[in-house]
């Protein structure tokens, strides 16, 4: 090889890494964070040490579409900031991680939930983290966000706070509620919050406060099912000539909408429309009150699925994700929002995570990322496999790749001049 001719010995091995990186350049495609190809499913990395933990929780910050944080149904936390080519872990919470949400109003403000072990915060974008006080031992399921005021879902109702790390009981101590959402988020913010059915109930039961928490009115709303699993309004503006945010509520059962503070509810599933399924997760794009996402795990039934909607729910289209059963959901402030999914296969147990750019073209993929390098350290020997995967996943890597077409200039520049020479 020339260039093995003209480089010392020590640096041979790094010219070869670099030629094969540049071969695997110039004969297959690299996804480098931020640029996603529209409408494409796209494998993520996996998350470090987390074989067969699920993710039941994905946030995005609305400021920042590459910063991504992951719960874990082992307790843990991680953090990317390159649209999850990378990850980080940032916390352990000791048990299962239930929820994650960014606030929409106060930038690096970030809230975890967890399964009996209270509640986490973060000030920082979810970098660092710090227990969340008043809420010790409670199973925290859901976040809301009002101007001034931050809801907490719990196994003992309904929590409140002021900056997102003191927590006080605001009321309904004897119900668990799953779900809570803010239909108003001035003061006095309205507030919702949902449970399951207790006892031989057929349906559950809502609760509404229209001062900020101090007070709760039950009221059992028009909707099939036994528990109210997510509930969530749209933190912008509100509907033109209308004085209400639209709320969605997803239960076991199937998908309801309704557009007069829960007063009536409208079905989005069955019939012709979304699958009567459960509806685990559900999130409106950014600004706008008639564009939102639905997903379901399917409850095994192998049914699950991820749809959008711009008619606030009269059609859906599906996103054809590449599992169906969808059990994270997390969706960019931009207006062609990023995706960042998690999926479950309870056949093998594999829990996989998924970034996809909606531009609103046919869904196609999956593009598939490259398998985590093995560790040196752990097998005795470098391979150069190993260093072009490295290579590859690393920022730096389109600056060596156009580095190494220097040098081919270069060198083949060197090599026409000594052969000149010679003749």
């Amino acid at each position: 090889m020339i260039i093995g001719r003209l480089v010392s010995p020590p640096s041979r091995r790094l010219a070869a890494t670099l030629w094969a990186a540049l071969g695997l350049l110039c004969s297959s495609p690299v996804v480098l964070a931020g640029a996603l190809p529209d409408s494409t499913w796209t494998a993520l990395t996996p998350l470090p040490r987390q074989a067969g933990a699920a993710v039941f929780a994905l946030a995005v910050d609305p400021n920042n579409n590459q910063v991504v944080l992951a719960g874990t149904s082992s307790g843990a936390l991680f953090r990317s900031t390159d649209g999850g080519s990378t990850w980080s872990a940032v916390s352990s919470a000791g048990s299962q991680i239930t929820t994650l949400a960014f606030s929409p109003f106060k930038a690096g403000l970030v809230l975890a939930g967890t399964q009996s072990s209270g509640a986490l915060g973060s000030v920082d974008g979810g970098a660092t983290w710090a227990p969340a006080t008043g809420v010790e031992g409670r199973s925290v399921r859901a976040f809301g966000f009002a101007l001034t005021l931050f809801v907490a879902g719990t196994d003992r109702g309904v929590y409140l706070s002021q900056d997102g790390q003191a927590w006080t009981a605001s009321g309904l101590t004897n119900v668990s509620i799953d779900a809570v959402a803010v239909e108003a988020i001035h003061p006095p913010a309205r507030l919702v919050a949902g449970g399951a059915a207790v006892g031989q109930s057929p349906s559950f039961t809502l609760y509404q406060s229209t001062d900020s928490g101090s007070t709760w009115t039950p009221f059992n709303p028009s909707v099939s099912g036994t528990i109210a699993i997510k509930m969530v309004a749209p933190s912008g503006p509100l509907p033109p000539n209308v004085g209400t945010r639209p709320l969605l509520v997803g239960t076991n059962a199937g998908l309801f909408a309704s557009n007069d503070n829960a007063s009536t509810f409208t079905p989005l599933s069955g019939g012709e429309l979304l699958p009567s399924i459960d509806y685990t997760q559900a999130a409106f794009i950014s600004n706008h009150f008639d564009r939102f996402y639905a997903a379901s795990d399917g409850g095994g039934s192998g049914s699950g699925g991820l749809w959008r909607t711009d008619d606030a729910g009269s059609s859906f289209r599906s996103l054809n994700p590449p599992i169906p059963s969808i059990t994270a959901l997390a969706v960019s402030s931009d207006e062609s929002p990023t995706l960042y999914v998690a999926t479950f296969s309870p056949s093998d147990h594999l829990a996989e995570l998924w970034a996809y750019h909606d531009t609103g073209g046919l869904p196609q993929g999956p593009v598939l990322s490259p398998a985590p390098p093995v560790s040196a350290a752990r097998t005795g020997a470098s391979t150069a496999g190993t260093d072009v995967l490295q290579l590859i996943k690393s920022p730096q890597f389109p600056y060596i790749a156009l580095g190494v077409v220097a040098l081919m200039v270069l060198v083949g520049a060197g090599v026409a001049h000594v052969r000149g020479r010679r003749h």
